[in-house]
């Protein structure tokens, strides 16, 4: 079942964000990734869901694929 999460880069503007469909807030994050035009190596991003409200950051490292949470 998907979920409608909110999802936006800290490295950017609060403003430019985008809604995406998927089944978990990870999922949300690398998703969000796909077509976005990023240089460093490095990306928070932050997922909102819509629904519910809770909001996750995760790191994601776009050389080795890792995703952790930011902290």
């Amino acid at each position: 079942m998907t979920r409608r999460f909110k999802v936006y880069a800290r490295a950017l503007d609060g403003h430019h964000h985008r809604i995406v469909e998927e089944v978990s807030f990870e999922a949300a994050a690398v998703a969000t990734l796909e077509g976005l035009d990023v240089t460093e190596h490095d990306i928070s991003v932050i997922v909102h869901d819509v629904d519910t409200g809770h909001e996750h950051c995760f790191r994601l490292n776009l050389e080795s694929g890792e995703t952790s949470a930011c902290g």
